[in-house]
């Protein structure tokens, strides 16, 4: 259990990151306002838009994805798009992490609903959509100080392997919302089918955003900038306004590691991913093309 005077210790400045994304969420576009943040309603939502919830074991971790399979039959599907959720839930204080890591507002869920591709799947993150009991059994530090912990990301990589094998595809795309960002790219850096690597306000030089924020470092947390494996192309969107995730964190990423940073002005956090979300595809398709 996380007391206040242990977050106070282990995280003295975390509530200037927390009581940010609590801010941030009252600024949820028309889409995600449509979500109640109940997991039976978050189902409803998906399956209105032709996705099929799914549960499976991936490491030590019971995760759970919404896949959104081709209408028509295809033989030999090249390219499978996987959408990575972010660290979920807001800090209901600065000094208590949420209960229940799942999403309030699942935003790489939205993302997902409004790609065209024929293939798509959403993949929650550790600990996010566990019933009662199940969710009993998932330490809290999953959502704290590990997020990015080497037992996550290999959990991650595993759901990726079983959803591309679901679908028959050759390669994926991973695209990665915030802290599904970040594990969106550690998990690129393991695989060598990631036909491409697409982040969104992610905190990709992970070590240089806690110290941006003042915040104690994430504890047995992996950090992208140190990966010493090559990555696939990559594309990193950040917004101009985002006070959670400055876009000079995801500059610094991009000078060390390589890829191509989108600023989108007026865009924060939060604001307006979800509504523009078909449009940046198009640009981003339109860039590969050429």
């Amino acid at each position: 259990m996380w007391t206040a005077e242990r977050l106070r210790t282990r995280f003295p400045a975390y509530a200037m990151v927390s009581g940010i994304a609590i801010l941030l969420m009252a600024a949820g576009c028309s889409a995600l306002d449509s979500l109640s943040g109940l997991r039976q309603s978050t189902i409803n939502w998906a399956e209105a838009r032709g996705f099929v919830e799914m549960e499976f074991k991936a490491g030590a971790f019971d995760l759970t994805a919404f896949i959104r399979r081709p209408k028509l039959p295809v033989e030999t599907l090249e390219t499978l798009t996987i959408y990575i959720e972010g660290d979920g839930a807001a800090w209901p204080t600065p000094y208590h992490p949420p209960r229940d890591p799942t999403p309030l507002k699942p935003v790489s869920l939205v993302l997902a609903a409004a790609d065209p591709a024929p293939a798509v799947a959403y993949l929650g993150r550790p600990c996010q959509y566990l019933e009662a009991h199940s969710l009993a059994r998932c330490s809290s530090e999953y959502w704290v100080e590990k997020r990015y912990a080497p037992e996550v990301v290999e959990a991650s990589d595993a759901a990726v392997t079983k959803l591309k094998a679901l679908f028959g595809a050759r390669h994926v795309r991973l695209v990665g919302y915030s802290g599904g960002g970040v594990i969106a790219t550690l998990v690129a850096a393991r695989r060598s089918d990631v036909e491409a690597l697409i982040t969104v306000a992610a905190p990709l030089a992970v070590a240089k955003w806690i110290q941006w924020h003042g915040a104690s470092p994430l504890t047995g947390s992996l950090d992208p900038i140190d990966l010493d494996k090559p990555l696939p192309a990559g594309v990193h969107f950040a917004g101009k306004d985002d006070k959670t995730v400055p876009t000079a964190i995801v500059d610094h990423f991009v000078s060390v590691k390589d890829g191509r940073v989108i600023v989108i002005p007026d865009f924060d956090h939060e604001c307006c991913w979800t509504r523009d979300w078909t449009m940046l595809l198009k640009r981003i398709r339109a860039k590969e093309s050429k």
